[in-house]
């Protein structure tokens, strides 16, 4: 891999397993190259292997640093992705200079129409289908799709010109309208195109039903081969007809703005949405002080962005918000109204497509305060500064433990590990702890530090070990590091515990250094406690979802049982209509919302509830 300047591993410890389009700096403002993809983490990650092509080569050489914006689905992160590529016209980009880039299918005219795959200038006659987003889907539909509707897909040269059946009519793929037919031959090739065309104009419900009955019967039958095919089959399709969502009932221009605030920093991330689609995104970091409230940083954001002398008359009709209050957006926007040509109004409290994109902004704000917060730059300041409030030195690695249970049941303990640079994954841990009375949290401390320091000159022992607790969970940890390292050649930790504040609020947190029990009142603007509130809620987060995996697979129970208003009868029905649980975790919002009976809250708690797993 050639060498390069951005600190790219701890980059990609801040990247989502989420769908979106992310965007490459060869400084601070230019953009050289712009991308999507299903899987953020995934695709970001496969330009740093050690073996790349010469063009990723080139271009990873110039990389300044790289922005990520998370969509719904791919669908939306390539049609975003388009839009960037015509607004930037990045270097590394192969440029789309119009929509004949999306894929589109083809019923063409005449006796005998034919079904194509299509892509360009549509000068052929017929009933173009799309676009539609994904071509690999349109592609693999069309095999699927001879199966189901028996219409020819071979060129029009090819048809005109045999006089025998060809292999695809053989295995039953198409009625061969090349040979002499009879009337009845006729009518059922015009009854099979007839389907095609009404199912890719969405009036497809009698047929779906007729495939999910047909799987039911094969299942029931013990014919699961055939049912897992005719599954497929409907998995495809479905994922053909797929739109885009994003363009929806919103054909005006609109800005979503999300703010998020955490150890110290705060975002405010703007969507820019025109005519339904997403042109734009952009995180700001505004400078805050100690005491800021969220609605006061999005109330200076919004008069300065807003207000500023170079934007001109370019206004959206709406601004969608939250965490603010009504009466505090008056002002601005009587004085938006006034400036522009016409009624900039503030939405709060929004519900439907508009609280969808109100939910996409406050994750990618979430998103980027935390790629903020694990930069490489970031993380050796803060660690500079706990070095010079502890008065220690050369810290290389800290780790910090921390306690998860439910009333005392399957309780887990988690390890930590930061190191210079912010988090270090490979070195997490977690422990199932057992032979305690449950809820014990001291015994708890007391088994997980015995069994991670039960050989203090064996793998690597850290310069501090932070506990997530008082003075109870910090005297267990003396005790445990007093006697393990009390024969150790090597040196012991640092003991320092966190005990929460009044109200449990953040920036109130005391930290306790072990032994001594000199305690240290920081505040937020404190670089070095940012850290430590970095790792402690790390520590907590890594326990939690340990906690969480070892009540599912204790209780062997499908995840849709844990939701709220799902019952057997449309459990069923989900798993009917899109044929499993991994087909069911690919679905969007609005494919969820088509099975009978569920509402657009009932198939938003639904898609919630399943990626929060």
């Amino acid at each position: 891999m050639p060498k390069i300047d951005f600190d790219y591993k701890s980059f990609l410890k801040t990247v989502p397993n989420r769908p979106g389009s992310y965007r490459m700096y060869s400084d601070e403002q230019t953009v050289i190259y712009v991308g999507k993809a299903a899987d953020l983490k995934k695709r970001l990650s496969s330009y740093f292997l050690k073996q790349v092509g010469l063009k990723t080569a080139a271009l990873i050489r110039h990389i300044h640093h790289i922005e990520f914006t998370v969509t719904f689905s791919e669908s939306e992160a390539l049609i975003l992705e388009n839009e960037l590529i015509k607004k930037y016209q990045p270097h590394y980009n192969i440029l789309l200079r119009d929509d004949k880039s999306y894929p589109y299918l083809l019923l063409t005219k005449g006796r005998h129409p034919g079904l194509y795959f299509h892509r360009g200038a549509r000068k052929i006659p017929g009933d173009y289908f799309g676009p539609y987003p994904d071509v690999t889907a349109v592609r693999e539909s069309l095999k699927l799709m001879q199966k189901l509707f028996p219409i020819r897909q071979c060129a029009d040269n090819v048809y005109e010109h045999r006089t025998r059946p060809c292999l695809m009519a053989q295995i039953g793929k198409c009625l061969a309208p090349c040979v002499q037919m009879t009337p009845a031959q006729e009518e059922n090739y015009r009854r099979q195109t007839e389907n095609v065309r009404m199912f890719l104009k969405g009036q497809d419900q009698e047929l779906l039903q007729s495939l999910t009955k047909r799987m039911e019967e094969l299942s029931l039958s013990l014919k699961f081969e055939e049912a897992a095919l005719v599954r497929d089959q409907l998995a495809a399709l479905r994922r053909v007809q797929e739109q885009n969502s994003i363009s929806g009932d919103l054909m005006f221009d609109i800005d979503v703005v999300a703010a998020a605030m955490k150890e110290g920093l705060a975002c405010v991330h703007v969507l820019f949405i025109r005519r339904g689609r997403i042109i734009g995104t952009r995180s700001y970091f505004p400078q805050i002080n100690k005491g800021d409230e969220l609605s006061e940083i999005l109330d200076a954001f919004l008069t300065q962005f807003y207000l500023s002398e170079n934007r001109g008359q370019l206004y959206p009709k709406e601004i969608i918000l939250n965490g603010m209050d009504e009466s505090a957006l008056e002002p601005l926007h009587e004085a938006l109204t006034k400036i522009s040509s016409h009624e900039v109004k503030f939405l709060l409290n929004v519900r439907g497509e508009r609280a969808r994109y109100l939910k996409l902004a406050t994750e990618n704000a979430a998103a980027s305060l935390n790629a903020k917060l694990a930069s490489s730059l970031t993380a050796r300041q803060r660690i500079e500064d706990l070095e010079r409030i502890l008065q220690i030195q050369n810290v290389q690695h800290m780790e910090c433990f921390d306690i998860s249970h439910t009333m005392g049941e399957l309780t887990v303990a988690s390890c930590v590990s930061f190191n210079r640079d912010g988090p270090d994954k490979q070195h997490y841990r977690r422990f199932n702890i057992s032979g305690i009375t449950p809820g014990d949290d001291f015994a708890a401390m007391h088994q997980v530090l015995t069994r991670r320091f039960k050989d203090p000159d064996e793998g690597i022992v850290p310069d501090i070990v932070f506990i997530d607790g008082g003075k109870g969970q910090l005297k267990q940890a003396e005790e445990v590091v007093g006697d393990l390292f009390s024969k150790a050649k090597c040196r012991a930790p640092l003991l320092v515990a966190v005990a929460k504040g009044e109200g449990r609020k953040e920036g109130l947190e005391t930290l306790i250094r072990g032994y001594s029990h000199e305690q240290y009142h920081l505040s937020l603007e404190d670089p070095g406690l940012q850290l430590v509130l970095h790792i402690r809620d790390e520590s907590h987060r890594f326990a939690i979802t340990g906690h969480r995996n070892r009540r599912l697979k204790a209780r062997v129970t499908s995840p849709l049982e844990e939701i709220p208003k799902i019952g057997p009868k449309r459990r069923k029905a989900l798993l009917m209509r899109f044929g499993g649980a991994r087909e069911l975790m690919r679905a969007s919002v609005e494919e969820i919302k088509k099975v009978p009976g569920f509402s657009d809250d009932l198939a938003q708690s639904v898609y919630d509830a399943l990626h929060s797993l």
